[in-house]
Formats: C-alpha cells, sequence, structure tokens
C-alpha cells in the first residue's frame, strides 16, 4: 500500500531541542479520520537520547543510533484511561506506525505500557514478563540464538507479549505467564486477532508472526521475519 501525505503534521525534533532543529513531517494516509488519529496520538518523534538506548544498542549493531527515531505518543491502558508511552524504531517505519498506533487508538486498543526495552537493561525477557509493548532492541531471536531478531533493524514491534504468546521452535511460550493465552479462542483484552490492529498493519504492508506455524502472536515486523 503507497501511503499518501496528510495535512495534519506530527512535530519531529531532530538532534537538541532547538529551534532550529524543529521541523514537521506530513505523515500518512489520506483522508480526514486518518487526520484525527494522529492529533488523538499527539506524537512527538526525536533522536534517541543515550538512556533510551541503554543496553539494547553496542557497538557492530546493524542500524547505528543516527537512525533510530524515539516516537512519544498516547495509548489506551487496561484501566480505560489514556497514558503516554515511548516507542524506539528504525527512521523509515515512523510514518506507518504513526497509522498503526493511530488506528489502535481511536478503536481504544489497550495496550498495557510502551516503553523502550532499555528500562530493562535489554532483557527482553523481562519486558516480555512485564507486558511491555517494544521495538528496537539489538538482540538475537528468543529462543534462537543462531540469528538476529528483526528488532535489532528496529523494523519489527512486540505488542501486549503477555496476551500474545510467542511459540518457540521447542514449544516453549514466551513470556512464561503467557500460557493461558495459546487459547485463541476466547477473546480477552488486548488480544490481537483479525481485527483492528492486523488490519491496520496489512494496510502498512506488514505481516504478522501470528500466522507463523510457530506463532508468535505479538510480533509485527515490515520485512516478515
Amino acid at each position: 500500500m503507497r501511503l499518501a501525505p496528510l495535512a495534519v503534521a506530527v512535530v519531529v525534533v531532530l538532534g537538541v531541542a532547538a529551534p532550529s532543529c524543529t521541523r514537521t513531517v506530513s505523515l500518512p494516509p489520506p483522508g480526514l479520520r486518518a487526520e484525527a488519529r494522529t492529533r488523538e496520538l499527539a506524537a512527538r518523534v526525536t533522536t534517541v537520547p543515550p538512556a533510551a538506548l541503554g543496553a539494547t544498542y553496542r557497538p557492530g549493531c546493524p542500524v547505528g543510533p543516527d537512525r533510530l527515531r524515539l516516537i512519544r505518543m498516547n495509548h489506551w491502558g487496561f484501566d480505560g484511561k489514556v497514558h503516554r508511552g515511548e516507542l524506539v524504531v528504525h527512521e523509515r517505519v515512523v510514518r506507518p506506525l504513526l497509522y498503526v498506533f493511530g488506528e489502535a487508538f481511536r478503536a481504544r486498543f489497550p495496550i498495557r505500557r510502551i516503553r523502550p526495552v532499555s528500562a530493562y537493561g535489554g532483557d527482553d525477557a523481562k519486558s516480555m514478563a512485564d507486558d511491555n509493548t517494544s521495538a528496537f532492541n539489538c538482540r538475537r531471536v528468543t529462543g534462537d540464538a543462531s540469528r538476529l531478531s528483526r528488532h535489532a533493524y528496529g523494523d519489527a514491534v512486540d505488542i501486549n507479549p503477555l496476551e500474545n504468546p510467542y511459540v518457540d521452535r521447542s514449544g516453549t511460550a514466551h513470556p512464561p505467564a503467557s500460557r493461558p493465552y495459546l487459547r485463541r479462542d476466547r477473546a480477552a483484552p488486548g488480544m490481537i486477532g483479525p481485527g483492528v490492529v492486523t488490519r491496520a498493519f496489512e494496510e502498512v504492508g506488514w505481516r504478522w508472526g501470528g500466522r507463523w506455524s510457530n506463532p508468535d502472536y505479538q510480533h509485527f515486523s515490515a520485512t516478515g521475519g
């Protein structure tokens, strides 16, 4: 899907937050509904402060800090209230992700929390156990250390890991407390299935890990990996 620009803009701050470093960019996709979603997100996109990277980055990672962006945006919580979240992603996926999270916000899809994995010392297991929605983390695939995760490139997102388990090649569910949610025929708040979240990702050309032979219900990526 080709994304057309919107009339409304999201503030993007590059470098130091000074007037000379601030500019605006148009966001996808077309239509008044998308414009309303962008306003509701109140998104702010900046370069990534070192504290937001922490242990998620090290020299030799496939994407350098200069290519990463920090999205600060609103989301609905499980408590029925609006919360502020922070997501670190590759700069090229900012626009499609703002659309997707805008669609989720409009539908009041609940997200437990959105924090950089640096808040967990770069430990993906701890992030998942806290039901944290996240993106960039320079790490190997959980349950398969032979492969570099797409999260190391910043173009993959995991949403509500507790309600949306990842099942590795050995059949182990991650995080461990997610096992009751392997039953996908019983809907629960925050669970991902055919619906607003998967539709929005499909519209921007991303793929869902929930359709893999070893399902990863929390995982979406720009490349399908």
